[in-house]
């Protein structure tokens, strides 16, 4: 068991997350904090094209050097687990069970590798079974950990949708591919951007993201706490509305700020 309180990097992440995480059990190694670590999630029950692609992208990850986490489900996550370690990289599952229960029991040869290449985590002591609330719960976990939140294919209940909807909270980056009912509602929200290569993935990890606003943009972003739309933010910034509409394209551009349905727009946490 690892104790939470009083932890840095990575691991402090865990314990300003709602609810918080204090103690962690773990079968393996921690997550490092240094490197890119990938969240890759999706549909249990997911077609032979995404699994196929979710193992693709693991191993072209784990070519550029990232590491791999995900929740040990069956489906896209299994297959972002198996595509990491074909590539030689680290990986972590996140389970809903205590770290020494095997479930999907199917898992039974598949956790091991983990484990060897990486680990298994949970806030579940050893020897807790799986209970239905137990997975979204640990979908927070994923977000928080990670750099950048990849949905392959989900559908409109899916649970791996907390976990995108967890890291946009959390101000990760979360990109999708379109194409199922979960990633085109992310996308349609504004909550999620495309998924490009993989280039463009990990240009949107928390370390290649630190970026700081430029000065054009600074009395916009403020200027968003006071009005949420063109019209009111050319009246509180004083500018004419084209000038107004230029910037925000710019700055959603930029990932310091997303659409809202209703053409309204947010401020995202700025890294």
């Amino acid at each position: 068991m690892v104790v939470l309180a009083g932890a840095t990097g990575r691991l402090s992440r865990l314990t300003s997350i709602k609810p918080p995480v204090m103690n962690l059990y773990v079968r393996g190694a921690l997550p490092s904090d240094e490197g890119k670590l990938v969240a890759i999630v999706g549909a249990r029950s997911a077609t032979r094209s995404a699994t196929e692609r979710t193992r693709a992208l693991a191993t072209e990850l784990a070519s550029a050097g990232a590491a791999v986490i995900s929740g040990g489900a069956l489906g896209v996550d299994a297959a972002a687990h198996e595509g990491a370690l074909a590539g030689g990289a680290m990986t972590w599952a996140v389970l809903g069970c205590g770290p020494d229960v095997v479930y999907p029991d199917r898992h039974a040869r598949l956790f091991p590798r983990i484990v060897d290449r990486g680990g298994l985590l949970s806030e579940y002591a050893p020897g807790t079974q799986p209970v239905a609330w137990h997975f979204p719960a640990r979908n927070r976990l994923i977000a928080a950990l990670a750099d950048v939140v990849v949905l392959i294919e989900a559908g409109a209940r899916s649970g791996s949708l907390h976990t995108a909807r967890a890291a946009f909270k959390l101000g990760r980056p979360v990109l999708a591919v379109p194409g199922s009912a979960g990633t085109d509602g992310l996308l349609a929200d504004g909550l999620a951007r495309p998924l490009g290569d993989v280039t463009d993935l990990l240009g949107h990890c928390r370390g290649a993201a630190r970026k700081e606003v430029p000065d054009r943009l600074g009395p916009l972003l403020e200027g968003l706490k006071k009005g949420s739309d063109p019209a009111d933010l050319a009246k509180v910034l004083a500018r004419p509305v084209g000038e107004v509409l230029a910037l925000l394209v710019e700055a959603e551009l930029e990932g310091f700020i997303c659409r809202r349905p209703g053409g309204r727009f947010e401020v995202l946490r700025v890294h």
